[in-house]
């Protein structure tokens, strides 16, 4: 366990970009394409609240404040969110889900597996849970790029476009709170850079085979790990606190 003042942010990083990745995902419970990927993209988002769940629950007992998992993830605003921006734009249509949980998962898998040899055990052992799961959603995802990018002329168009939005936000995947120096001096936390390189690797060859094009931003989106957010993390915030809130302490 770090003593690194960085290591509490650190874990609400990983644990707020699950949970809100999964509450956006949750979104299309009964409105999937069809049955099956319904089901699966649902099961996804419990594999990744899952996670959040288990980071959570650790990071509780490192803040040691008496706060609960419920606490951090209910009781927060919108400042103290430290999940990437990608995670909290809205689902819009299947392909933009579809492409933006692909780059999420690319990140995870690359993330996970250098998390796996962390220097601390409670991680290491949730990263290696989460690779398994996050090899399944990135193979699935995979080929649902492949499957709208060379689909028919509107799929492919959707896919693009959804690039077009996207692409802009994911540099502020990798950026990391003040001090994560001291989390990759002790090994508790991977190099980011050689995470970046990987997802690169993995990337590339699937937006290829997808036959789309990435676009050229004129900057790149960034913010999220000091707390500044896009207009619409506060409304997702909104109905995701609403009960905790209303009824302080409720329980099922």
């Amino acid at each position: 366990m770090s003593t690194s003042p960085a290591f509490l942010p650190f874990l609400l990083r990983i644990a707020d970009t699950n949970l809100i990745l999964s509450q956006r995902l949750s979104e299309w419970t009964g409105h999937g394409p069809f049955l099956e990927e319904d089901l699966a993209l649902t099961n996804i988002a419990l594999d990744i609240l899952g996670t959040s769940r288990s980071i959570y629950e650790y990071a509780a007992k490192i803040e040691n404040k008496g706060r609960s998992e419920d606490d951090l993830a209910f009781l927060r605003n919108e400042r103290q969110f430290l999940n990437p921006l990608i995670c909290e734009l809205p689902k819009g249509d299947y392909a933009f889900t579809i492409f933006r949980q692909c780059i999420v998962d690319a990140f995870q898998f690359h993330f996970y597996n250098a998390l796996t040899i962390s220097t601390d055990e409670t991680l290491a052992g949730i990263a290696a849970k989460a690779v398994k799961e996050t090899t399944y959603h990135l193979r699935h995802t995979s080929s649902w790029m492949e499957r709208f990018g060379c689909g028919t002329e509107e799929s492919h168009h959707r896919l693009q476009n959804a690039m077009n939005e996207i692409w802009r936000y994911t540099d502020d995947l990798f950026d990391m709170p003040e001090g994560y120096a001291d989390l990759v001096k002790t090994k508790v936390a991977p190099e980011m850079m050689s995470v970046k390189e990987n997802v690169q690797k993995e990337l590339l060859p699937i937006i290829e085979r997808s036959t789309i094009s990435i676009p050229d931003p004129s900057f790149m989106q960034t913010g999220s790990v000091k707390g500044i957010h896009t207009e619409h993390l506060g409304y997702l915030l909104a109905e995701m606190q609403y009960m905790q809130r209303m009824y302080p302490g409720s329980r099922w």
